[in-house]
């Protein structure tokens, strides 16, 4: 299935820049405020490309390497058009998600890393998109691969499995019974809102994207990280994603 075709006359909607200005490499958290941590802490050279809508955007280089860093937002509809527009008007080429996720299985602990190997919704957000029925959306290959070589050059533990993704956040909706009408086959590692989205729509361009997680809590534990720690605490999963462009 290829992408939505956009009328001629349709310029971005949702972001304000020039596409000289955009990276062909993106790194994506979901919180714009943790963009800018990102870009005031590893970046160099650094200029804010995006204001619009407060999802902010910035472009520099890490260790010579240009990259574009840019929030994306809640939620499949929020990521999809972030996405969309990065692929289809500024010709990025990978994009590379670094968010949290809530834990799946008891020995995942908070703040474990997952890597995404597929993502399963019940949702029919594909479907939508572009007629597509599937309920089960994949990472690119070449860029998963170059996040788990890294991972283990550095000596990083990273669990790597699926991920569900959600149309709400776990803790606010029954999600037992979202879980229990998951395919048998499926073994879930952790929940979140965005992947499935991402993976999709990447596809759809025959594009590259891949996704880390940061556990930030878990059924299984007590712990839960405070919006101040989501924001700011994020490191190894952060670094792993720069180092492995």
């Amino acid at each position: 299935m290829e992408a939505p075709r956009v009328m001629e006359h349709i310029k971005p909607a949702h972001i304000e820049c020039t596409k000289e200005d955009v990276a062909e490499v993106c790194i994506m958290p979901g919180d714009p405020l943790r963009a800018k941590y990102i870009a005031e802490k590893f970046l160099t050279d650094v200029k804010m490309i995006n204001r619009a809508r407060n999802m902010f955007g910035y472009t520099g280089y890490y260790n010579g390497k240009r990259v574009t860093v840019m929030g994306h937002g809640m939620g499949m509809p929020s990521v999809s058009i972030y996405v969309f527009e990065l692929f289809y008007f500024f010709g990025v080429q990978k994009i590379i998600r670094i968010g949290t996720c809530g834990g799946l299985k008891e020995e995942i602990k908070v703040p474990d890393l997952i890597l995404a190997n597929k993502s399963y919704t019940e949702s029919n957000f594909a479907y939508s998109y572009n007629g597509d029925p599937t309920h089960i959306a994949y990472p690119s290959k070449n860029l998963t691969e170059q996040i788990r070589k890294t991972a283990q050059e550095q000596g990083i533990s990273v669990h790597e499995g699926a991920v569900m993704c959600t149309e709400q956040f776990g803790f606010y909706s029954d999600n037992e019974n979202v879980l229990k009408r998951a395919p048998d086959n499926l073994d879930l590692y952790g929940e979140e809102m965005e992947t499935f989205a991402l993976f999709h729509i990447a596809d759809s361009f025959k594009k590259e994207a891949a996704a880390i997680l940061t556990v930030v809590d878990s059924k299984f534990e007590k712990t839960f990280l405070s919006i101040e720690e989501r924001e700011k605490s994020l490191d190894k999963m952060i670094k792993l994603a720069l180092d492995s462009i």
